[in-house]
């Protein structure tokens, strides 16, 4: 068979039709270096502000918003209250507070009653500093830890770590500056590091470990003394040091309720913005969002209705969206056993879920690096943990968290705060010496709210009696493994 070879056919265009055809051909080099500046520069800058919008737009806006920048206006509320401290001092006798750029310093662990911060740990000493950058650079000064574990958390308005110091970074004691995202003066003499930030509101949060007894609780003093932040002017080179058990006591407000104090408020929600916006400049990628919500809040400003309508809309993110974050399993890498953990804690960069999920639940986490969170609310069946039962939680020979500095099981109440208990105990872990392990090497510890027989006493974690809790399980300086994922804890069984 013979195979015929088709004929090319020629293509005839009309001048007209050529016209045409010439817009779908490629333009020369020099025509598109030419062309894209015009393009550019006809392009708005954002959007028009002096339009009319309507209201379902701003409600959609107005949503979004609430949920991404709630973080960060939980943080700007923060240093508010700090701002209105007459002093470094103990709010409500429990927890550190102290004007900007400077230092409150626990001298035990947390009182139980504090309601400032959901989940709180029972194994270390805290301190808490606020710094206003756009104020003054801060001195940060680092005592000699020894072999005690200690971390300085350095955290942003959007809660992300913007610096490394403590014992996992062989950090040497000395002063640190923290200085502001344009800040260009001069360093002091004897300065051992600059750390820049990357809003000009930050959160210092020192942790330093404690054994649970008398004799740690007095040998933590002369270290954490020498704990301190303050504006760069006071800096001499001295160590200025305190002894924190002579602060003064603040009082707490008497309408305090079950669950953490309100940071983020709908009715102030969109008049704080701008300003936290301000603080916090755009990420990559992030300078249209910014600007379509400011241009809504403009909008706003001449439209008191439509500024009602976003307050309203904020009001349903928060009870839809927002409030739903509080329990653990909505969110998180699930792991075996209905375990959840943070794979980005810290360093959550555009990862607006994640990010406003640990603030809701538990502000300010350390990375991963320094402290690997795993977080519980349900048994081995899948049921919630309740009080009105009983479980324990066995660790396998060989098999608790492999740890280079320690860890702990914590039990929270529905609301992330610590349950009242005859012992005063919270969580069990490192900082414990009396648990008991058995003639295997196991290690079974009793998560119920009455003794499970005085033999069993030094295993027991009290929960709530009868309602519903939550358990964190922390592991301070993680083996490299268990950053990895190569360890994940063992299952909450409900006793039969």
């Amino acid at each position: 068979m013979m195979h015929r070879t088709p004929k090319l056919r020629t293509l005839t265009l009309s001048v007209g039709s050529a016209a045409l055809f010439a817009l779908y051909l490629p333009v020369a080099s020099a025509d598109a270096t030419e062309a894209a500046p015009l393009h550019a520069a006809s392009q708005p800058p954002g959007p028009d502000t002096t339009v009319h919008i309507t209201e379902s737009y701003a409600r959609l806006v107005a949503r979004d918003a609430w949920f991404w920048a709630w973080p960060m206006v939980n943080i700007y509320n923060r240093r508010l209250a700090f701002e209105r401290a007459p002093e470094p001092g103990l709010f409500g006798g429990v927890v550190p507070l102290a004007p900007v750029n400077r230092l409150s310093m626990l001298s035990d662990y947390i009182e139980p009653g504090q309601r400032w911060v959901a989940c709180p740990n029972q194994d270390t000493v805290y301190g808490a500093s606020i710094l206003a950058l756009d104020v003054s650079p801060a001195v940060v000064q680092v005592p000699d830890f020894g072999k005690r574990l200690g971390v300085y958390q350095f955290a942003d308005i959007r809660t992300d770590n913007f610096a490394r110091l403590g014992t996992m970074y062989g950090t040497k004691p000395g002063f640190y500056l923290v200085v502001g995202p344009k800040w260009n003066g001069t360093v002091p003499k004897d300065i051992a590091g600059v750390f820049r930030a990357t809003s000009s509101t930050a959160f210092v949060v020192p942790r330093i470990f404690q054994e649970d007894t008398p004799e740690d609780r007095a040998a933590i003093q002369t270290l954490i003394r020498d704990v301190d932040v303050y504006p760069l002017a006071e800096y001499d080179g001295k160590m200025k040091r305190h002894d924190w058990r002579t602060l003064p006591m603040f009082p707490r407000p008497a309408n305090a309720g079950a669950g953490e104090a309100r940071w983020v408020r709908p009715e102030q929600f969109f008049d704080q913005l701008p300003a936290v916006l301000t603080d916090a400049p755009p990420l990559p990628g992030e300078e249209a969002r910014y600007a379509q919500v400011l241009a809504v809040i403009a909008a706003a400003r001449r439209e008191p209705a439509l500024k009602q309508a976003m307050i309203d809309e904020a009001q349903k993110a928060d009870k839809e969206v927002v409030d739903p974050l509080l329990q653990f399993r909505n969110w998180g890498v699930p792991l075996p056993n209905y375990w959840r953990t943070v794979d980005n804690g810290a360093r959550f960069g555009t990862d607006y879920f994640m990010r406003t999920a640990v603030a809701r639940s538990n502000i300010l986490v350390n990375a991963p690096n320094e402290t690997r969170y795993y977080y519980q609310d349900l048994d081995a069946s899948g049921a919630r943990l309740d009080g009105a039962g009983a479980y324990t939680v066995t660790f396998a020979k060989g098999q608790l968290p492999p740890t280079r500095g320690f860890w702990s099981l914590t039990v929270y109440d529905e609301h992330h705060f610590f349950v009242p208990s005859a012992l005063n105990r919270y969580s069990l872990g490192t900082r414990n010496k009396s648990m008991q392990y058995g003639s295997d090497g196991s290690l079974t510890l009793y998560l119920q709210p009455d003794s499970p027989g005085a033999d069993k006493e030094s295993n027991w974690l009290p929960v709530p009696k009868g309602a519903p809790f939550s358990l964190m399980l922390r592991n301070y300086w993680p083996d490299a493994g268990e950053t990895a994922g190569a360890w994940t804890p063992p299952a909450i069984v409900k006793a039969q």
